[in-house]
């Protein structure tokens, strides 16, 4: 339940990066709110998983979910620029995350 709780709260964090950037730094209202809120659950669920897995995997996995996601919603949604040596740097994220994911010392306790 661990890794489902941190793949969430990966996938949250995305969310709450689109608001932030639909904010306006903060000066919109409503993404605002939302990009608190869903950092928020964000926040607990990432807190919930560290809680049998190491802290270490936990906060990498999340952070390259959070980075990678926000780089495909970026580019999706948003129009930002894509590029080969961007799409390079998204796959060398996900292999660290892969090989991160199955180096001794990642499971839970």
């Amino acid at each position: 339940m661990a890794w489902v709780s941190l793949i969430i709260a990966g996938l949250f964090e995305i969310v709450w990066a689109y608001f932030m950037k639909q904010s306006h730094g903060f000066t919109r209202l409503w993404p605002s709110v939302a990009t608190i809120g869903f950092m928020a659950i964000s926040f607990a669920l990432l807190s919930w998983s560290m809680k049998s897995l190491p802290m270490g995997t936990a906060y990498v996995m999340w952070t390259g979910i959070g980075a990678v996601g926000a780089f495909i919603v970026g580019v999706v949604l948003l129009g930002e620029q894509l590029s080969v040596l961007r799409i390079l740097a998204a796959v060398l994220v996900v292999s660290g995350l892969i090989l991160f994911r199955l180096a001794p010392g990642g499971e839970a306790h």
